[in-house]
C-alpha cells in the first residue's frame, strides 16, 4: 500500500474527522500495533496547532491477560488517578481519535462474565463525568490495517498482501482511495444532510419494517427528533465527523415504543467475539426473548448489561448501494458493517436529535424517550428486500425503503 495514500488518509481523519483547532489537547486510542499510523496522526494534530497530544494503546492480549487474573473487584475499580484523569478530560475536552484495527477474534475465551461484572462496578463512577462532555467535544472512530483482522478477512492472502488489501477496502469506504479525500467528504457530507433534511421534512412518529428473512418490526419514533447524517457540531458548533467510513440517516427511536421481532442479517463482532445468526423480539420496547447459533450468552450478556440495555438507542437506514455493501465484505468490525445495512442499536441513545438539547437536563431529554444505557451496540437488520414504511404524524404511510433502498 502507498505510504502517501495513507498518510492522506491520516491527515482526513485529523482535518476532516476530529477537525482539530488550535490550541487543543488530542488524545488517540489505538492498538500497540498501528505505532507508526499513530505517529502520522501524531504530526498532523501538531500541525493543526495541537497543544498536546496523548496516546492510549491497547492490546487484546492485554486485555485478556487483567481479566484472568485480577479479581472482578479489582477489575471495577476507578483509581483516584483514574478519576483525576477523567475530571481533566472534562475540564480541556481534548478531541479524541479511537482507531480500530484489533483482531474480530482476538479476546475469544475472556470471561464474558467477570467482564461484565466489572464494568457495572466502575460504569455508575465514570458516567457522571461522560455526562459532562457530552456533545461538548470532537471525536471520530475511523480504521488501519491490522494484521490478524486482515487475515480473518482475507484468509488466502499472506500476511502482507492480506494486509494491503485490508488497507485499500478501509481507503475505498472511507472515500480516500482516489481523487481529493477532503473533497469528497465535503460532497458526501452535502448529499447526506439533504437525506437527514427530506426525512425530517415528513413528520414522521411510526417506522414499519418487513422483510423475507423473517423481520416485522415496529418502532415508534421521539416527536420532533431530528434525523442526523454525516458530520456533526458540538455545542459550541464545531464541525465534526465522528464515523469515518458513514452511510447513515438516523435518529433515536421513543424508549417503550419497538414491537416484533428482529433477525440481524450479519454477524455482530461484540467486546472481541462474534454473535452470529441471532434474533431479538421486543414487547413494550424491550427486548423480551431472543436467540443466535453463534454466542447466545454472550448476547444474553449484553442485553443484560443494566435494566435499559434492551431498549433501542437508535434506528438507522443504509441503502443496499453503499458503497460498503457493494464492495461484497464483511468486515466483522461495526464500523464498517453497519454502513453496509440498516441496523439498529441497543442501549444508550443520542441527546443531539432532540431540537434545544443543550438547554435541557439529563432529566428532561430522558423525559422526552431518550434511552439512557452503559452500552449502545449497533446490529444489522438491513437486506435486499427490506420495505420500510413510515407513519407520519396524520395517519399518513410513505414508503421509506422499498427493495432494501
Amino acid at each position: 500500500m502507498k505510504k502517501r495514500l495513507i498518510k492522506q488518509y491520516a491527515k482526513l481523519i485529523v482535518n476532516t474527522g476530529a477537525n482539530v483547532q488550535k490550541g487543543q489537547e488530542v488524545n488517540i486510542i489505538a492498538e500497540l500495533e498501528q505505532a507508526d499510523f499513530v505517529m502520522m496522526l501524531v504530526e498532523y494534530a501538531y500541525k493543526k496547532k495541537a497543544k498536546r497530544v496523548t496516546i492510549d494503546w491497547l492490546d487484546d492480549r492485554l486485555t485478556k491477560l487483567h481479566n484472568k487474573y485480577q479479581k472482578v473487584k479489582t477489575l471495577g475499580e476507578v483509581l483516584e488517578w483514574e478519576k483525576a484523569k477523567y475530571q481533566h478530560r472534562v475540564d480541556v475536552l481534548p478531541v479524541k481519535i479511537f482507531i480500530e484495527s484489533s483482531d474480530p477474534d482476538g479476546e475469544k475465551g475472556i470471561d464474558q462474565q467477570k467482564r461484565a461484572q466489572a464494568m457495572k462496578l466502575r460504569y455508575p463512577i465514570i458516567k457522571p463525568y461522560i455526562d459532562q462532555m457530552e456533545d461538548r467535544y470532537q471525536w471520530v472512530i475511523a480504521a488501519a490495517s491490522g494484521k490478524a483482522w486482515a487475515k480473518k478477512l482475507f484468509p488466502d492472502l499472506s500476511p502482507k498482501k492480506a494486509k494491503d488489501k485490508l488497507w485499500e477496502e478501509i481507503l475505498k469506504a472511507s472515500r480516500a482511495f482516489e481523487g481529493n479525500p477532503v473533497a469528497n467528504w465535503q460532497e458526501h457530507n452535502a448529499r447526506m444532510s439533504k437525506h437527514a433534511t427530506f426525512l425530517n421534512g415528513l413528520d414522521l412518529v411510526e417506522l414499519r419494517y418487513k422483510a423475507g428473512n423473517g423481520t416485522d418490526f415496529k418502532v415508534g419514533l421521539i416527536p420532533g427528533a431530528h434525523f442526523l447524517a454525516g458530520g456533526e457540531h458540538t455545542i459550541s458548533g464545531t464541525y465534526f465527523n465522528p464515523n469515518i467510513p458513514t452511510e447513515e440517516c438516523f435518529t433515536t427511536p421513543m424508549k417503550g415504543k419497538a414491537e416484533g421481532i428482529v433477525y440481524a442479517s450479519k454477524p455482530l463482532s461484540y467486546n472481541g467475539e462474534i454473535i452470529d445468526k441471532f434474533w431479538i423480539r421486543f414487547k413494550d420496547g424491550k427486548a423480551v426473548e431472543f436467540g443466535a447459533e453463534q454466542n447466545e450468552e454472550l448476547l444474553k450478556e449484553m442485553l443484560n448489561m443494566d435494566e435499559t440495555s434492551g431498549y433501542i438507542g437508535e434506528v438507522a437506514l443504509v441503502p443496499k448501494e453503499s458503497p460498503i455493501n457493494k464492495a461484497g465484505i464483511l468486515f466483522f468490525n461495526t464500523l464498517f458493517d453497519e454502513n453496509a445495512s440498516c441496523h439498529i442499536a441497543l442501549g444508550r441513545g443520542f441527546n443531539m436529535v432532540i431540537p434545544g438539547f443543550d438547554q435541557m437536563s439529563h432529566e428532561e431529554i430522558i423525559a422526552k424517550g431518550v434511552n439512557d444505557s452503559l452500552i449502545h451496540v449497533d446490529f444489522m437488520i438491513g437486506t435486499d428486500d427490506m420495505s420500510i414504511t413510515g407513519i407520519t404524524s396524520d395517519g399518513r404511510e410513505f414508503s421509506v425503503f422499498r427493495d432494501g433502498t
